[in-house]
């Protein structure tokens, strides 16, 4: 599937800060969540390698949740989603070690982040920060509070911010057992960008005004082509196989970045 969008006009070098928005706004979320003791117990739904950190991480919930939005009703009140966060286990050469399917072995625990819906919450949150009935939460791997990530639980709320249609969650499409399975070779050529291993390839492409550039998806983690500037232009979530096109009518250079890893970037250069 294909979503094709043009950019009209030129797109400067300035970004919308997403935190700068909700700097004078308190949050007071971290301290509605209740660390959700024996959630190794629960159902785990997802796996993730972050090749960009390093890092490896699960997905876990209740079973009645994942019931829930298998049956195709949505993620009930009272569901508590969590992501263990551990370092992967690595080489000899620093690099993530793997194993007989080539995914990332799991090392030291780092920490657990939490998100939990229940009915009534965020109410108190202005619209541009609100997720819904969502809030969030940082623990480190002993249970505790962890104080330093909660200061900066907002980045949780500009993250999960433009993912309302799918109720602010990333992870739907494994929750709900529908992200795709199979491998998905990486392409080549004028105009086209393979997403692989949290990198953008090639990182820096040229083409010319009036070109179209598509990016497809490789990875087992959802991504996002966000463009940054005067106008943000976010594709749709892509998940593993999927593919977004966008046509550059204009000469510049334009940079972009993952909506949800934004740690992930590259550059466009359109001439004439």
């Amino acid at each position: 599937m294909i979503c094709s969008r043009t950019i009209t006009v030129a797109i400067s070098a300035a970004c919308i800060a997403g935190g700068a928005l909700l700097a004078a706004t308190s949050v007071a979320g971290p301290e509605k969540i209740t660390f959700p003791t024996g959630w190794e117990q629960w159902e785990r739904y997802g796996v993730v390698d972050r090749h960009d950190t390093k890092q490896y991480r699960e997905l876990y919930t209740k079973g009645e949740v994942v019931k829930a939005v298998r049956d195709g009703k949505p993620i009930p009140h009272g569901a508590v989603l969590v992501m263990a966060i551990c370092a992967a286990q690595l080489d000899d050469k620093g690099s993530p070690a793997r194993d007989a399917n080539g995914r990332f072995m799991k090392g030291k625990p780092i920490g657990v982040t939490v998100m939990e819906k229940r009915q009534g919450w965020g109410a108190e949150y202005p619209a541009e920060m609100r997720n819904g009935e969502w809030e969030y939460a940082a623990f480190l791997p002993d249970g505790q509070p962890n104080a330093k990530a909660n200061a900066n639980i907002k980045n949780c709320f500009v993250c999960h911010k433009p993912h309302e249609k799918q109720d602010f969650v990333m992870s739907l499409a494994s929750l709900s057992g529908t992200a795709p399975g199979a491998a998905v070779a990486k392409r080549s050529g004028p105009g086209i960008v393979s997403i692989a291993e949290f990198l953008f390839g090639p990182e820096k492409i040229s083409v010319k005004a009036g070109d179209v550039i598509t990016w497809t998806n490789t990875d087992d983690s959802p991504h996002q082509v966000t463009v940054r500037g005067q106008t943000e232009l976010r594709s749709p979530v892509l998940l593993k196989g999927q593919n977004t096109a966008i046509q550059f009518s204009q000469v510049g250079s334009y940079g972009y970045i993952c909506g949800l890893h934004p740690n992930m970037k590259g550059t466009i250069e359109v001439t004439k």
